[in-house]
C-alpha cells in the first residue's frame, strides 16, 4: 500500500510517460491484464488510456489492482496511472521513499 507522499512522487514520474496499453471496444479483458502485468513488471510504473469504458474508470482501475496486485497512483482524465514494484529488489528502477522522509 502506498502513501500519500509515494503517490505524488510516482505521478509526478509518470507525466512524461506515454500511456503502454489501451482498453477499447473490449473492456478489461484476460489479454488486457496480461498486457498490463507484462508492462508492470518491465517499467513498474505505467500508464493505462482509456479509449472506451470512460464511465466505468475507477471500477476497471480498482478491479486491475485486485487482479494484479499493484497499486493505483491517480487517475487524471481518461488515464490511470498504476505502480507495481518488481519483486527482484536489483531490478528495481524506481526507488521508494519510506514514512521517515528519505
Amino acid at each position: 500500500m502506498l502513501t500519500g507522499k509515494q503517490k505524488k512522487m510516482l505521478k509526478g514520474k509518470a507525466h512524461s510517460l506515454k500511456p503502454v496499453v489501451q482498453i477499447g471496444k473490449n473492456g478489461l479483458t484476460a489479454q488486457v491484464l496480461e498486457q498490463i502485468s507484462n508492462a508492470l513488471d518491465r517499467h513498474e510504473l505505467i500508464k493505462i488510456k482509456l479509449i472506451d469504458f470512460k464511465d466505468e474508470k475507477e471500477e476497471i482501475a480498482s478491479e486491475t489492482e485486485k487482479s494484479l496486485k499493484c497499486d493505483i497512483c491517480g487517475i487524471i482524465g481518461n488515464t490511470i496511472i498504476l505502480f507495481r514494484q518488481h519483486k527482484d529488489p536489483q531490478k528495481r528502477k524506481i526507488k521508494l521513499s519510506d514514512e521517515a522522509g528519505e
